[in-house]
């Protein structure tokens, strides 16, 4: 059976904030990220494409770069919404988030073929600031672990703020 998220906070972004390479729905070319709840945990699915091999048999590392910054600040944004009494699906427009740091260790190499699982555990370290420590499997096996930083995105990030 297929693991997937069921509602993820990237489907409530508006679309002129649904653009990122990572995990942004209204981008053709990217990699859909999907973060969602996993009880007090957050969770992201991934399927890698052949395209994402580094070597045959293994899963190029920029992809779980990816994976673990997008699901930090999607993680995130589903803790501060949540805080803000709402969650995925309902009529709220969700915070949007931004990486202020990223750290990533590679602990095994990743397997191509089977399913990447990132599991973040939320911090808040500051009302505008959130640090996300996730760990990446790629099946039962631990391949990687990471930490971002992200902070909630500056009105100057919009296209309106840009145009003023």
């Amino acid at each position: 059976m297929e693991e997937k998220v069921l509602k993820a906070i990237q489907d409530d972004y508006p679309e002129d904030f649904a653009w990122c390479y990572g995990c942004g729905r209204m981008n053709e070319s990217g990699h859909h990220f999907r973060t969602g709840w996993l009880e007090d945990k957050t969770m992201t699915i991934y399927y890698p494409k052949p395209e994402h091999m580094a070597l045959p048999g293994f899963v190029y590392g920029g992809l779980i770069g990816s994976l673990v910054d997008c699901h930090g600040t999607g993680s995130a944004a589903l803790a501060l919404h949540r805080k803000n009494g709402h969650e995925p699906g309902d009529s709220a427009e969700p915070p949007r988030f931004v990486t202020a740091s990223l750290h990533v260790d590679f602990l095994k190499p990743t397997p191509h073929g089977t399913v990447l699982k990132a599991i973040g555990t939320v911090q808040e370290i500051h009302p505008k600031k959130f640090k996300v420590e996730t760990v990446v499997f790629a099946g039962d096996t631990l391949c990687a672990r990471g930490e971002v930083v992200a902070v909630v995105m500056p009105s100057s990030f919009t296209a309106k703020e840009q145009q003023s």
